[in-house]
């Protein structure tokens, strides 16, 4: 199983601090976050992606997942290699997710609850509502299922391109990427999802990292109550939510840029505010991008 890795960092600086990304399904790191790493680095933070099995870049059927949890020990093992490397051993270390990738992070962090110095949850995935839970029934037909035709895709959905994204020009990257998963979810996908989502939910107040949510006040595809949950359930002292009217689920790269620019602008200053002061050159300084797989 190869597993690709990508990297974006500050030349001709110190970096700040390592930041890892956890992108959402059936996404990928390299070029659907490409904004979120190149402006992260250009404020002087190390950026670390991983294309999850079945994603992106990686090994393995496109768009399957066949265990929730061996997605979280592959971020674990990989992230934990990075935070490993003499000159990075006296960063400090922080997560970032998007929408399911918010879910990861999470169980990232109660695996192991004080590795991590903070996380940025962009639209997370962490309770499904009430209404839009299946029925026991429903449920335990889906579980059958998913040891059966596991990789079968039947599982009914809507296009959620463009609900998810509100620029034309974003959505037709994302159609046009085939990096990208776009078939019907696969039914041990679908059941894993959901049971990650009901751990995620039930475990709530075990969540005691400082964290910062940004959340679209329109978002179709995760509802912004659900943030305001694990606002108000977390044990973490340091908390904040961020809440932008108007805005869709991709907050990162599917608004307009002025929108874009307001929800980094929010996230960098929660980082700065929780990182030494160090000397920084500025973005004028350069880039450099790494991929691996």
């Amino acid at each position: 199983m190869n597993l690709f890795t990508c990297q974006w960092r500050p030349l001709n600086s110190e970096p700040k601090a390592l930041i890892f990304l956890c992108h959402g399904y059936a996404m990928e790191c390299s070029i659907s976050m490409r904004g979120t790493g190149t402006r992260l680095a250009q404020a002087g933070f190390v950026v670390h992606g991983m294309d999850y099995e079945g994603h992106g870049k990686s090994s393995g059927l496109q768009g399957y997942i066949n265990s929730f949890d061996d997605i979280v020990v592959d971020c674990s093992k990989y992230f934990a290699s990075v935070c490993e490397k003499e000159e990075y051993k006296k960063q400090k270390r922080f997560l970032l997710g998007e929408s399911m990738g918010g879910a990861i992070v999470l169980m990232l962090h109660r695996k192991e609850p004080t590795f991590w110095d903070g996380a940025i949850l962009v639209a997370p995935m962490c309770k499904i509502l009430d209404d839009m839970k299946p029925h026991p029934i429903m449920m335990s037909i889906l579980s059958k299922l998913s040891n059966v035709i596991p990789t079968w895709r039947i599982i009914p959905n809507e296009d959620i391109i463009d609900r998810a994204i509100k620029c034309e020009e974003r959505r037709e990257e994302v159609r046009n990427n085939h990096y990208c998963y776009k078939g019907k979810p696969r039914v041990k996908t679908g059941h894993e999802i959901f049971m990650a989502s009901l751990d995620i939910e039930s475990n709530l107040d075990k969540v005691t990292l400082p964290f910062i949510i940004v959340h679209g006040g329109d978002d179709a595809v995760t509802d912004p109550t659900v943030s305001e949950a694990l606002y108000t359930i977390a044990t973490s002292k340091d908390k904040t939510l961020k809440l932008y009217p108007g805005m869709c689920h991709a907050l990162t790269s599917g608004e307009p840029e002025e929108n874009i620019d307001i929800v980094f602008a929010d996230i960098i200053k929660w980082l700065n505010d929780r990182v030494s002061s160090i000397s920084y050159l500025g973005s004028n300084s350069g880039l450099q991008l790494q991929e691996q797989c």
